[in-house]
Protein backbone atom coordinates (compact mmCIF):
# COMPACT_ATOMS: atom_id res chain seq x y z
CA UNK A 1 0.00 0.00 0.00
CA UNK A 2 2.60 2.59 1.02
CA UNK A 3 4.66 1.19 -1.97
CA UNK A 4 1.51 2.11 -4.53
CA UNK A 5 0.72 5.04 -2.69
CA UNK A 6 4.38 6.52 -3.24
CA UNK A 7 4.35 6.00 -6.34
CA UNK A 8 1.33 7.56 -7.28
CA UNK A 9 1.61 10.59 -5.83
CA UNK A 10 6.21 10.88 -5.98
CA UNK A 11 7.92 14.22 -6.83
CA UNK A 12 8.40 12.61 -9.95
CA UNK A 13 4.58 11.21 -10.74
CA UNK A 14 3.70 15.20 -10.01
CA UNK A 15 5.85 16.36 -12.61
CA UNK A 16 5.21 14.10 -15.19
CA UNK A 17 1.27 13.92 -14.69
CA UNK A 18 1.72 18.18 -14.84
CA UNK A 19 3.63 17.82 -18.41
CA UNK A 20 1.09 15.78 -19.49
CA UNK A 21 -2.20 17.91 -18.79
CA UNK A 22 -3.02 16.06 -16.21
CA UNK A 23 -4.34 13.53 -18.23
CA UNK A 24 -2.82 10.34 -16.54
CA UNK A 25 -4.00 10.10 -13.16
CA UNK A 26 -6.00 7.05 -12.25
CA UNK A 27 -9.27 7.51 -11.24
CA UNK A 28 -10.28 7.96 -7.81
CA UNK A 29 -13.63 5.92 -8.30
CA UNK A 30 -15.14 4.56 -11.45
CA UNK A 31 -17.28 6.20 -14.15
CA UNK A 32 -19.72 3.28 -14.76
CA UNK A 33 -22.81 3.15 -16.82
CA UNK A 34 -26.06 2.70 -15.34
CA UNK A 35 -27.73 -0.49 -14.75
CA UNK A 36 -31.45 -1.27 -15.46
CA UNK A 37 -31.91 -1.90 -11.33
CA UNK A 38 -30.52 -1.19 -7.98
CA UNK A 39 -31.99 -2.07 -4.35
CA UNK A 40 -31.77 1.44 -3.45
CA UNK A 41 -31.18 4.71 -5.64
CA UNK A 42 -29.92 8.07 -3.98
CA UNK A 43 -30.28 11.53 -5.95
CA UNK A 44 -27.64 13.57 -5.58
CA UNK A 45 -23.59 12.93 -5.21
CA UNK A 46 -23.21 15.68 -2.63
CA UNK A 47 -21.67 15.06 0.07
CA UNK A 48 -25.20 14.23 1.64
CA UNK A 49 -26.01 11.33 -1.10
CA UNK A 50 -22.44 10.22 -1.48
CA UNK A 51 -22.01 9.37 2.87
CA UNK A 52 -25.52 8.15 2.60
CA UNK A 53 -24.63 6.24 -0.09
CA UNK A 54 -21.46 4.79 1.95
CA UNK A 55 -23.10 4.12 5.37
CA UNK A 56 -25.71 2.16 3.43
CA UNK A 57 -22.40 0.23 2.05
CA UNK A 58 -20.54 0.28 5.21
CA UNK A 59 -22.99 -0.32 8.30
CA UNK A 60 -25.94 -1.85 6.54
CA UNK A 61 -24.34 -3.94 3.83
CA UNK A 62 -26.34 -3.00 0.96
CA UNK A 63 -24.05 -2.26 -1.93
CA UNK A 64 -26.45 -2.37 -4.55
CA UNK A 65 -26.84 1.13 -4.55
CA UNK A 66 -26.46 3.85 -7.44
CA UNK A 67 -25.94 7.89 -6.68
CA UNK A 68 -27.24 9.98 -9.54
CA UNK A 69 -26.26 13.32 -10.28
CA UNK A 70 -27.16 15.71 -12.67
CA UNK A 71 -23.77 17.38 -13.42
CA UNK A 72 -20.55 16.61 -11.79
CA UNK A 73 -19.91 15.35 -8.64
CA UNK A 74 -20.35 17.95 -5.39
CA UNK A 75 -21.10 20.74 -7.77
CA UNK A 76 -23.93 22.01 -5.88
CA UNK A 77 -23.82 22.76 -2.14
CA UNK A 78 -21.32 20.99 -1.10
CA UNK A 79 -18.89 22.89 -3.22
CA UNK A 80 -20.25 26.33 -2.75
CA UNK A 81 -20.55 26.81 1.23
CA UNK A 82 -18.44 28.07 4.02
CA UNK A 83 -17.31 24.43 5.76
CA UNK A 84 -18.32 25.40 9.11
CA UNK A 85 -18.58 22.77 11.51
CA UNK A 86 -20.67 23.39 15.04
CA UNK A 87 -22.83 21.07 17.35
CA UNK A 88 -23.85 24.62 19.22
CA UNK A 89 -27.38 23.81 19.06
CA UNK A 90 -29.84 24.37 22.31
CA UNK A 91 -32.77 22.18 20.79
CA UNK A 92 -32.56 18.50 22.35
CA UNK A 93 -33.17 17.28 18.73
CA UNK A 94 -30.73 19.03 16.97
CA UNK A 95 -28.34 18.97 19.75
CA UNK A 96 -27.93 15.14 19.79
CA UNK A 97 -28.21 14.98 16.59
CA UNK A 98 -25.62 17.48 15.18
CA UNK A 99 -23.23 16.42 18.30
CA UNK A 100 -22.99 12.86 16.99
CA UNK A 101 -22.31 14.48 13.30
CA UNK A 102 -19.26 16.01 14.77
CA UNK A 103 -17.90 13.05 16.87
CA UNK A 104 -18.32 11.08 13.48
CA UNK A 105 -16.17 14.28 11.95
CA UNK A 106 -13.99 14.18 14.87
CA UNK A 107 -13.02 10.34 12.76
CA UNK A 108 -13.84 11.16 9.58
CA UNK A 109 -10.44 11.15 8.10
CA UNK A 110 -9.21 7.97 9.41
CA UNK A 111 -12.48 5.95 8.93
CA UNK A 112 -12.55 7.12 4.53
CA UNK A 113 -8.86 6.75 5.16
CA UNK A 114 -8.55 10.33 3.19
CA UNK A 115 -7.64 13.49 4.38
CA UNK A 116 -10.91 15.98 4.71
CA UNK A 117 -8.38 18.36 6.43
CA UNK A 118 -10.87 18.60 9.57
CA UNK A 119 -9.56 21.94 11.77
CA UNK A 120 -11.10 21.99 15.04
CA UNK A 121 -10.15 26.16 15.16
CA UNK A 122 -13.11 26.79 16.88
CA UNK A 123 -16.69 28.64 16.63
CA UNK A 124 -16.94 31.57 18.38
CA UNK A 125 -20.89 33.38 18.55
CA UNK A 126 -20.19 37.44 19.02
CA UNK A 127 -22.81 38.90 21.66
CA UNK A 128 -23.49 42.61 21.00
CA UNK A 129 -25.80 43.57 23.93
CA UNK A 130 -26.71 42.02 27.71
CA UNK A 131 -29.75 40.52 25.75
CA UNK A 132 -27.92 38.59 23.74
CA UNK A 133 -25.60 37.97 26.55
CA UNK A 134 -28.27 36.14 28.48
CA UNK A 135 -29.44 34.48 25.79
CA UNK A 136 -25.89 32.78 24.56
CA UNK A 137 -25.66 31.75 29.12
CA UNK A 138 -28.95 29.88 28.28
CA UNK A 139 -27.83 28.48 24.84
CA UNK A 140 -24.53 27.43 26.81
CA UNK A 141 -25.86 25.52 29.78
CA UNK A 142 -28.25 23.81 27.37
CA UNK A 143 -25.47 22.81 25.38
CA UNK A 144 -22.92 21.50 28.19
CA UNK A 145 -26.07 19.30 29.59
CA UNK A 146 -26.22 17.46 26.68
CA UNK A 147 -22.66 16.98 26.99
CA UNK A 148 -21.53 19.20 24.15
CA UNK A 149 -18.53 21.77 25.24
CA UNK A 150 -19.51 25.70 25.47
CA UNK A 151 -16.92 28.90 26.76
CA UNK A 152 -19.23 32.09 27.99
CA UNK A 153 -16.10 34.84 26.81
CA UNK A 154 -15.61 37.91 28.29
CA UNK A 155 -14.56 40.97 25.79
CA UNK A 156 -11.17 40.62 26.80
CA UNK A 157 -10.83 37.00 26.72
CA UNK A 158 -12.26 37.55 22.66
CA UNK A 159 -9.58 40.49 22.32
CA UNK A 160 -6.61 38.05 23.37
CA UNK A 161 -8.15 35.25 21.02
CA UNK A 162 -8.50 37.45 18.07
CA UNK A 163 -6.30 40.22 18.38
CA UNK A 164 -7.46 42.05 15.44
CA UNK A 165 -10.79 42.02 15.88
CA UNK A 166 -12.38 45.50 16.67
CA UNK A 167 -13.28 44.64 20.74
CA UNK A 168 -13.44 48.97 21.59
CA UNK A 169 -16.52 50.63 22.69
CA UNK A 170 -16.92 53.40 19.44
CA UNK A 171 -17.24 50.33 16.91
CA UNK A 172 -21.02 50.30 15.42
CA UNK A 173 -21.97 46.82 17.64
CA UNK A 174 -19.58 46.67 20.27
CA UNK A 175 -18.65 43.40 22.04
CA UNK A 176 -20.31 42.53 25.25
CA UNK A 177 -18.71 38.77 25.42
CA UNK A 178 -19.61 35.71 22.93
CA UNK A 179 -20.06 32.09 23.27
CA UNK A 180 -17.77 29.49 22.06
CA UNK A 181 -17.76 26.33 21.19
CA UNK A 182 -13.95 24.96 21.05
CA UNK A 183 -14.18 21.56 19.38
CA UNK A 184 -15.89 23.61 16.16
CA UNK A 185 -13.86 24.47 13.22
CA UNK A 186 -13.80 24.04 9.52
CA UNK A 187 -13.53 21.01 6.52
CA UNK A 188 -12.26 20.93 3.17
CA UNK A 189 -15.56 20.76 1.34
CA UNK A 190 -14.27 19.19 -2.11
CA UNK A 191 -12.17 16.35 0.33
CA UNK A 192 -15.29 15.93 2.03
CA UNK A 193 -16.63 15.05 -1.46
CA UNK A 194 -14.01 12.79 -2.88
CA UNK A 195 -13.58 11.10 0.12
CA UNK A 196 -16.59 9.99 0.53
CA UNK A 197 -17.04 9.06 -3.17
CA UNK A 198 -13.82 7.01 -2.95
CA UNK A 199 -15.19 5.31 0.39
CA UNK A 200 -18.23 4.58 -1.75
CA UNK A 201 -17.15 3.46 -4.82
CA UNK A 202 -14.53 1.09 -3.15
CA UNK A 203 -17.42 -0.60 -1.89
CA UNK A 204 -19.57 -0.99 -4.78
CA UNK A 205 -21.73 1.69 -4.84
CA UNK A 206 -21.83 3.21 -8.54
CA UNK A 207 -21.42 6.99 -8.87
CA UNK A 208 -23.24 8.21 -12.07
CA UNK A 209 -22.36 11.63 -12.88
CA UNK A 210 -24.28 13.76 -15.95
CA UNK A 211 -27.22 11.91 -14.93
CA UNK A 212 -30.23 14.00 -14.25
CA UNK A 213 -33.52 12.73 -12.78
CA UNK A 214 -36.55 13.84 -15.09
CA UNK A 215 -39.20 11.80 -13.46
CA UNK A 216 -39.96 9.76 -10.58
CA UNK A 217 -42.15 6.56 -11.19
CA UNK A 218 -45.16 5.61 -8.59
CA UNK A 219 -47.18 2.57 -8.53
CA UNK A 220 -50.06 2.84 -6.51
CA UNK A 221 -48.53 4.24 -3.33
CA UNK A 222 -44.68 2.48 -3.86
CA UNK A 223 -41.80 4.22 -5.52
CA UNK A 224 -40.51 1.59 -8.36
CA UNK A 225 -37.84 3.58 -10.16
CA UNK A 226 -36.97 7.27 -11.88
CA UNK A 227 -36.76 8.36 -15.72
CA UNK A 228 -33.11 9.96 -16.11
CA UNK A 229 -31.73 11.31 -19.30
CA UNK A 230 -29.72 8.09 -19.27
CA UNK A 231 -32.98 5.92 -19.36
CA UNK A 232 -35.36 4.84 -17.28
CA UNK A 233 -33.36 2.89 -13.95
CA UNK A 234 -35.90 0.41 -11.41
CA UNK A 235 -35.26 1.14 -7.79
CA UNK A 236 -36.93 -0.63 -4.68
CA UNK A 237 -35.92 2.31 -3.17
CA UNK A 238 -35.12 5.77 -3.80
CA UNK A 239 -33.65 8.74 -1.41
CA UNK A 240 -33.58 12.20 -2.16
CA UNK A 241 -30.50 14.26 -0.87
CA UNK A 242 -30.68 17.62 -3.41
CA UNK A 243 -30.89 20.55 -1.50
CA UNK A 244 -32.38 23.49 -3.13
CA UNK A 245 -33.25 21.54 -5.83
CA UNK A 246 -35.93 19.35 -3.02
CA UNK A 247 -39.08 20.84 -3.86
CA UNK A 248 -38.37 20.19 -7.87
CA UNK A 249 -37.59 16.93 -7.12
CA UNK A 250 -40.79 16.26 -4.43
CA UNK A 251 -43.12 17.76 -7.20
CA UNK A 252 -42.20 14.57 -9.70
CA UNK A 253 -43.70 12.63 -7.07
CA UNK A 254 -46.71 14.54 -6.51
CA UNK A 255 -45.66 16.00 -3.19
CA UNK A 256 -45.25 19.47 -1.57
CA UNK A 257 -43.01 20.12 1.03
CA UNK A 258 -42.41 23.28 3.44
CA UNK A 259 -39.49 24.40 1.98
CA UNK A 260 -38.10 27.07 0.06
CA UNK A 261 -35.24 27.76 -1.91
CA UNK A 262 -33.21 30.91 -1.43
CA UNK A 263 -29.48 31.91 -2.27
CA UNK A 264 -26.61 32.33 0.18
CA UNK A 265 -23.90 33.92 -0.77
CA UNK A 266 -20.12 33.82 0.23
CA UNK A 267 -16.96 35.51 -1.33
CA UNK A 268 -13.23 35.19 -0.37
CA UNK A 269 -10.12 37.86 -0.31
CA UNK A 270 -6.95 37.98 -1.46
CA UNK A 271 -4.80 35.45 0.75
CA UNK A 272 -3.17 37.09 3.65
CA UNK A 273 -0.97 35.92 6.64
CA UNK A 274 -2.74 34.34 9.50
CA UNK A 275 -4.99 36.53 11.76
CA UNK A 276 -7.97 34.80 12.27
CA UNK A 277 -7.47 31.64 13.77
CA UNK A 278 -11.29 30.59 15.09
CA UNK A 279 -14.64 31.05 13.21
CA UNK A 280 -16.43 33.95 13.86
CA UNK A 281 -20.27 34.92 13.50
CA UNK A 282 -22.08 37.84 14.28
CA UNK A 283 -25.86 37.83 14.39
CA UNK A 284 -25.80 42.05 14.57
CA UNK A 285 -23.65 42.53 11.96
CA UNK A 286 -25.58 39.48 9.87
CA UNK A 287 -21.63 38.03 9.22
CA UNK A 288 -19.68 34.85 9.50
CA UNK A 289 -15.96 34.99 9.10
CA UNK A 290 -12.99 32.73 9.17
CA UNK A 291 -9.72 32.36 7.63
CA UNK A 292 -9.30 28.94 4.76
CA UNK A 293 -5.37 27.36 4.81
CA UNK A 294 -4.76 29.17 1.61
CA UNK A 295 -4.92 32.53 3.83
CA UNK A 296 -8.19 33.63 1.83
CA UNK A 297 -10.61 35.52 4.36
CA UNK A 298 -13.89 34.14 3.39
CA UNK A 299 -17.11 35.39 4.71
CA UNK A 300 -20.62 35.47 3.88
CA UNK A 301 -23.78 37.11 5.21
CA UNK A 302 -27.84 36.45 5.14
CA UNK A 303 -29.45 34.89 2.78
CA UNK A 304 -31.19 36.91 -0.70
CA UNK A 305 -34.69 37.02 0.83
CA UNK A 306 -36.42 36.11 -2.23
CA UNK A 307 -37.03 32.59 -3.66
CA UNK A 308 -34.80 31.40 -6.66
CA UNK A 309 -32.57 28.36 -7.71
CA UNK A 310 -29.86 30.47 -9.03
CA UNK A 311 -25.94 29.10 -7.95
CA UNK A 312 -25.08 33.32 -7.96
CA UNK A 313 -24.58 36.53 -5.98
CA UNK A 314 -25.55 39.64 -6.53
CA UNK A 315 -24.23 43.05 -5.71
CA UNK A 316 -26.17 44.78 -2.88
CA UNK A 317 -25.72 41.54 -0.81
CA UNK A 318 -22.05 41.73 -1.51
CA UNK A 319 -21.59 44.99 -0.69
CA UNK A 320 -23.84 44.51 2.78
CA UNK A 321 -21.43 41.61 4.00
CA UNK A 322 -18.40 43.95 3.01
CA UNK A 323 -19.85 46.59 5.35
CA UNK A 324 -20.31 44.11 8.08
CA UNK A 325 -16.98 42.74 7.75
CA UNK A 326 -15.42 45.93 8.09
CA UNK A 327 -17.05 46.75 10.94
CA UNK A 328 -15.79 44.16 12.91
CA UNK A 329 -12.02 44.22 11.14
CA UNK A 330 -11.38 47.61 10.14
CA UNK A 331 -8.20 46.50 9.63
CA UNK A 332 -9.48 44.44 6.17
CA UNK A 333 -10.45 47.87 4.12
CA UNK A 334 -7.58 47.35 1.59
CA UNK A 335 -7.86 44.21 1.29
CA UNK A 336 -9.39 43.03 -2.39
CA UNK A 337 -12.22 41.00 -2.73
CA UNK A 338 -11.32 37.54 -4.91
CA UNK A 339 -14.34 35.50 -5.56
CA UNK A 340 -18.30 35.13 -5.05
CA UNK A 341 -20.41 32.32 -5.36
CA UNK A 342 -24.10 31.56 -4.15
CA UNK A 343 -25.84 28.07 -3.24
CA UNK A 344 -28.79 27.37 -3.43
CA UNK A 345 -30.32 26.64 0.18
CA UNK A 346 -33.27 24.77 1.29
CA UNK A 347 -34.83 26.82 4.17
CA UNK A 348 -37.30 24.90 6.43
CA UNK A 349 -40.48 26.46 8.14
CA UNK A 350 -38.88 25.40 11.86
CA UNK A 351 -35.18 26.03 10.70
CA UNK A 352 -34.57 22.20 11.53
CA UNK A 353 -33.55 19.55 8.93
CA UNK A 354 -36.05 16.90 7.44
CA UNK A 355 -34.56 13.32 7.39
CA UNK A 356 -37.06 10.71 6.94
CA UNK A 357 -39.90 8.65 5.02
CA UNK A 358 -41.83 10.76 2.99
CA UNK A 359 -45.80 9.68 2.53
CA UNK A 360 -44.81 7.41 -0.81
CA UNK A 361 -43.98 3.60 0.33
CA UNK A 362 -40.34 3.65 -0.74
CA UNK A 363 -39.01 7.46 -1.02
CA UNK A 364 -36.96 9.19 1.99
CA UNK A 365 -36.38 12.73 2.16
CA UNK A 366 -32.78 14.22 3.52
CA UNK A 367 -33.57 18.08 3.24
CA UNK A 368 -34.49 21.43 4.92
CA UNK A 369 -31.04 21.96 6.06
CA UNK A 370 -30.76 25.88 5.96
CA UNK A 371 -27.71 27.07 7.44
CA UNK A 372 -26.66 23.53 9.00
CA UNK A 373 -26.14 21.30 5.73
CA UNK A 374 -22.44 21.32 5.67
CA UNK A 375 -21.34 20.27 8.88
CA UNK A 376 -24.49 17.58 9.05
CA UNK A 377 -22.79 15.67 6.46
CA UNK A 378 -21.64 12.84 7.69
CA UNK A 379 -24.51 12.59 10.73
CA UNK A 380 -26.98 13.09 8.02
CA UNK A 381 -25.76 10.28 5.70
CA UNK A 382 -25.47 8.04 9.07
CA UNK A 383 -28.98 8.69 9.81
CA UNK A 384 -30.49 8.80 6.06
CA UNK A 385 -29.03 5.33 5.53
CA UNK A 386 -30.32 4.01 8.85
CA UNK A 387 -34.12 5.60 7.67
CA UNK A 388 -33.37 4.10 4.20
CA UNK A 389 -31.76 0.49 5.35
CA UNK A 390 -34.99 -0.24 8.35
CA UNK A 391 -37.52 1.66 6.11
CA UNK A 392 -38.22 3.27 10.21
CA UNK A 393 -35.86 6.29 11.60
CA UNK A 394 -33.17 6.05 14.08
CA UNK A 395 -33.77 7.93 17.23
CA UNK A 396 -31.40 10.74 15.87
CA UNK A 397 -33.39 11.76 13.55
CA UNK A 398 -36.68 10.68 14.63
CA UNK A 399 -37.40 14.58 15.68
CA UNK A 400 -37.11 15.55 12.40
CA UNK A 401 -39.23 13.72 10.58
CA UNK A 402 -41.54 15.09 8.01
CA UNK A 403 -44.66 14.70 10.27
CA UNK A 404 -43.30 16.82 12.68
CA UNK A 405 -44.90 19.95 11.05
CA UNK A 406 -48.74 18.11 10.91
CA UNK A 407 -48.34 17.30 14.67
CA UNK A 408 -47.06 20.93 15.86
CA UNK A 409 -43.76 18.82 17.40
CA UNK A 410 -41.71 21.91 15.64
CA UNK A 411 -37.80 22.24 16.47
CA UNK A 412 -37.61 26.24 16.40
CA UNK A 413 -33.90 26.84 16.25
CA UNK A 414 -34.29 30.55 16.00
CA UNK A 415 -30.67 31.93 17.46
CA UNK A 416 -28.19 28.69 16.73
CA UNK A 417 -27.08 29.87 13.40
CA UNK A 418 -25.34 33.50 12.26
CA UNK A 419 -28.05 34.92 12.07
CA UNK A 420 -31.13 34.43 15.30
CA UNK A 421 -34.16 36.05 13.31
CA UNK A 422 -33.03 34.22 9.85
CA UNK A 423 -35.62 31.34 9.98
Amino acid sequence: MIKSVFKQYSGFSLLRNSLSGHRNWARVWRDPEPKRSYDVIIIGAGGHGLASAYYLAKLHGIKNVAVLEKGWLGGGNTGRNTTIVRSNYRQDGNAHFYEHSLKLWEGLSQDLNYNVMFSQRGVLNLAHSDSEMEKFSERGNAMRLNGIDAELLLPDQIRREVPHLDCSQNTRYPIYGGLLQPRGGTARHDAVAWGFARAADALGVDIIQNCEVTGIRVQGERVVGVDTTRGAIDAGKVGLAVAGNSSRLAAMAGLKLPIESHVLQAMVSEPLKPIIHTVLTSSASHVYINQTDKGEVLFGGDLDLYNSYAQRGNLPRVEYVIQSVLTLFPCLRRVRLMRTWGGVMDMSMDGSPIIGKLPIDGLYFNGGWCYGGFKATPGSGWCFAHTIANDKPHALNEPLSLERFKSGALLDENGAGAFPNAH
